[in-house]
């Protein structure tokens, strides 16, 4: 599995989007309580509710420098649990520098990427092309380049998928 960069959210603006804002657009109280249901059900930690959404571009561009430098998966596991479990906002440049740094990044490196544009253009066209192939939200699985499945899906869909298309784990 290969996590691509993303941009979800092109349109927030550099310092988020109030909850307040998303409530207002997707139902209140009752699209919170569905999000709810969905992490226990997955049962996936999810944060006290969140007063902002950030912006992710910073995060995915840092990203792009971990990945340069053999790190991204420890940076992008440690991204999701300050997201996700720790409800730390992940748009927020200090937080970026402290997780980088707990994975193994230097800071005057992070601290460089964050001040610029660098691998701005690696988040502009791995979106671009995950738009071209239909993708509209995440988490959404590339199989073998040819099936596009969207939405968080429980483990026992992929096995069949991949046993379909040749690729299904060999027992030893």
């Amino acid at each position: 599995m290969q996590w691509r960069p993303f941009d979800l959210h092109p349109e927030y603006p550099p310092e988020g989007i109030a909850r307040g804002v998303l409530d207002a657009r997707y139902g209140g109280e009752r699209w919170r309580a569905w999000l709810r249901s969905m992490f226990e059900a997955a049962r996936l930690p999810a944060a006290r509710a969140i007063e902002k959404v950030p912006n992710s571009r910073k995060a995915l561009r840092l990203a792009e420098l971990a990945r340069d430098r053999g790190l991204h998966e420890p940076l992008h596991l440690r991204l999701f649990d300050a997201y996700w479990r720790r409800g730390l906002d992940i748009g927020d440049d200090e937080v970026l520098v402290a997780e980088a740094a707990s994975a193994g990044l230097d800071e005057a490196q992070v601290r460089g990427l964050l001040a610029g544009d660098q691998h701005l253009d690696r988040v502009l066209i791995e979106t671009e092309r995950a738009h071209s192939l239909g993708v509209t939200g995440v988490p959404t699985w590339l199989v073998d380049e040819r099936l596009l499945i969207p939405g968080a899906q429980p483990h026992e869909l992929f096995e069949p998928v991949l046993e379909r298309i040749g690729h299904a784990p060999r027992a030893a």
